[in-house]
């Protein structure tokens, strides 16, 4: 794998709907000029990152919002009772096959090959067996996002080269880990965010496990945070607070583009504070309003 020392990665953490507000902080950092030298995406995050590795402009993140504004729960999670029956009694390992999901890749990203992305698109998945990450960097872009964002028990595994792939949230959600191995040495993290203000526990079992996968993973950025400052130059954009759109919510993505560009520009007008001697535990951790 070639290293890409001495460069500029972001990386797309995880989180269902709330990977809506990757949008607005991608608007945020490309109208104040920051730009990236490869990106890192995990789940919901990797398909954003692939989008944006298309055309990583104003256009290109343009067209992604028009497709987080287009969509719909139906379009991710298309529910139906004879599908789950079959993962119920065991005959089948998941819930909902991915046809949906995989048509809006297949009919929206315009290239096939993870290397011909006109920016470098790493994407991070697990390895079913071992649980180890493993990190996406060329081959055909479709089944490395499925197999990115197969959540477990939900969407099936996918197998690339023979090894069986689940969800990248699973070993890495904020793939950090990925984008020191892969030689930057400058770290720019867009979070998804916990949900804050939520008044009572998400309804549906869908819905409570996304919930419950998405304070992990907030807990894991916090440790990762911990591990990686002082190897690399760590940034992370904060993330919208207080926030009550559950991870499972896809009626909310214009608000939550709309305010993640606001906070996002008011960060980097304030001078992109750097975390090295920060305590983001504020932020990151999940809390209560």
């Amino acid at each position: 794998m070639d290293r890409q020392a001495g460069k500029t990665a972001f990386v797309l953490a995880g989180g269902g709907s709330l990977g809506a507000v990757q949008v607005g902080m991608l608007k945020a950092l490309q109208s104040e000029g920051v730009v990236a030298d490869l990106v890192v995406g995990s789940s919901v995050g990797a398909i954003n990152a692939a989008y944006f590795a298309a055309a990583p402009d104003r256009e290109g993140i343009a067209r992604l919002e028009r497709i987080w504004l287009e969509l719909r729960r139906s379009d991710i999670f298309p529910f139906s009772p004879a599908d789950t029956l079959l993962g119920l009694i065991g005959r089948r390992d998941y819930l909902m096959p991915p046809r949906q999901l995989q048509r809006l890749i297949a009919s929206r990203l315009p290239y096939r090959q993870l290397e011909d992305a006109a920016l470098p698109c790493h994407v991070v998945a697990t390895d079913v067996l071992t649980g180890r990450e493993v990190i996406l960097s060329s081959g055909e872009a479709l089944p490395a996002l499925l197999a990115s964002a197969a959540i477990p028990a939900v969407f099936p595994t996918v197998s690339i080269g023979g090894q069986a792939l689940m969800d990248g949230g699973i070993a890495s959600n904020t793939p950090i880990s990925a984008a020191v191995t892969l030689g930057a040495s400058r770290v720019l993290v867009l979070p998804t965010g916990t949900p804050c203000a939520l008044k009572a526990p998400p309804h549906g079992a869908l819905a409570t496990a996304l919930h419950a996968v998405n304070l992990l993973a907030m807990r894991q950025l916090l440790a990762d945070v911990d591990r990686f400052a002082s190897r690399c130059e760590l940034i992370v954009l904060p993330p919208l607070c207080p926030l009550a759109v559950n991870t499972y919510d896809f009626s909310h993505s214009a608000e939550l583009i709309e305010r993640a560009e606001l906070a996002a520009r008011r960060w980097l007008q304030d001078g992109m504070q750097r975390l090295q001697g920060k305590d983001p535990h504020q932020l990151l951790e999940p809390h209560s309003h």
